[in-house]
């Protein structure tokens, strides 16, 4: 079964509440971090400072990070597969060091995130439109990476 008009709904409805309030990305990079701290130093914006302080560079690197899931949700809906639009992403994730257990601690807290954002709308099966949306951009990186 493809990604469904539901769950592309689901997605577009909890990432407009994401969007809404800029806490949310301090609170993504705070749950990344407390998952994974070794990788602060892959964020230029984390790497100097000891704690997670909101600024525009986390805010747009946070806003680009939920924007491809969501877009990705499209793409799913629409053909079935992602395909990064970006061709420097795979070279960005090698330089950086990011292996397959980053994919997991960030698809972890950007789940826990969007349940933080949408409230009381946060049900399992949002979880799981967020979550195949994520495992579908986060195959074609590690493609763009190979």
């Amino acid at each position: 079964m493809g990604f469904t008009e539901k769950q592309e709904a689901l997605v577009n409805s909890s990432w407009e509440l994401f969007k809404q309030n800029p806490s949310y990305s301090v609170l993504f990079y705070t749950i990344i971090l407390k998952k994974a701290p070794a990788a602060k130093g892959m964020f230029s914006f984390l790497k100097d400072s000891a704690e997670v302080v909101d600024s525009p560079k986390l805010q747009a690197h946070a806003e680009k990070v939920f924007g491809m899931v969501h877009d990705s949700a499209i793409q799913l809906r629409a053909s079935g597969e992602v395909v990064v639009g970006d061709a420097t992403l795979g070279a960005i994730h090698i330089q950086k060091g990011v292996v397959d257990p980053h994919f997991v601690v960030v698809k972890e807290a950007l789940l826990e995130t969007i349940k933080e954002a949408s409230g009381e709308k946060w049900r399992q099966e949002l979880s799981t439109a967020w979550e195949v949306a994520y495992e579908g951009l986060a195959s074609a990186i590690k493609k763009a990476m190979n």
